[in-house]
């Protein structure tokens, strides 16, 4: 079944030429002109990504995203004309998976849903050749059902949560640096600052208290583990 994307967008001739593209690669789209409308339809048809614009009438795509992060780990690519560093930190910080400058080109923009769409999700050959669940004490990690468990109870986070997670209990006790971080995490082709890493660990901390993800100063972080 070919992936249904939601693009959230006032301006009708970016939605003409967004949807065009997409459509030509055989996805689902479904055109929004607010975060209103997106929210109908997030109650109604959820789709399996969503691309949001920040400046829209009435509730704002900050706050849109924040919503839809709250209850799903659905992909979320934010296309904004705000172009500061600042703008692009909270619109990750919030919950975002990507961020886009306006003026794009649409192939861009199609290149990036499809790596998100392949970084969401294991194909089965993926999940066949890895053991599906990593237990480190109070951490328990399903990689095939991609769910998280900490201190018994399932915890709710994000595709970028969740890998990055997974990625540092694969590498118990070692550091890594922000910028390897950057590149396992977001990608070679992800521009922004390294301050997202920051950012992304501040969120998983708040969700797992006493966790010992720690901050290698000047360095980076690495997730400690001891047998017990």
């Amino acid at each position: 079944m070919n992936e249904h994307i939601a693009v959230v967008e006032d301006d009708i001739n970016i939605q003409n030429i967004v949807s065009a593209f997409l459509k030509k690669e055989n996805y689902k789209v479904s055109m929004l002109d607010s975060a209103e409308a997106g929210m109908e339809l997030w109650k109604t048809n959820p789709p399996d990504m969503w691309i949001l614009d920040i400046m829209l009438p009435g509730m704002d795509g900050y706050e849109f995203c924040k919503k839809i992060r709250n209850d799903s780990e659905v992909p979320i690519i934010i296309i904004s004309a705000k172009d500061e560093e600042i703008d692009k930190i909270l619109g990750l910080e919030l919950g975002g998976d990507d961020y886009l400058t306006k003026p794009f080109s649409p192939r861009e923009l199609v290149a990036r849903v499809k790596r998100l769409f392949k970084r969401s999700h294991y194909t089965k050959s993926e999940l066949e050749s890895e053991t599906s669940r990593l237990k480190l004490n109070q951490l328990l990690i399903d990689r095939n059902e991609r769910r998280i468990f900490w201190e018994g109870k399932e915890q709710n986070v994000t595709t970028k949560e969740f890998d990055m997670l997974l990625f540092l209990a694969e590498n118990t006790n070692r550091a890594f640096s922000r910028e390897e971080l950057l590149l396992k995490i977001w990608g070679d082709d992800y521009f922004g600052s390294d301050r997202a890493v920051d950012d992304l660990v501040k969120r998983i901390r708040k969700k797992f208290t006493d966790l010992p993800l720690e901050t290698v100063w000047g360095y980076g972080y690495r997730l400690r583990y001891e047998e017990e």
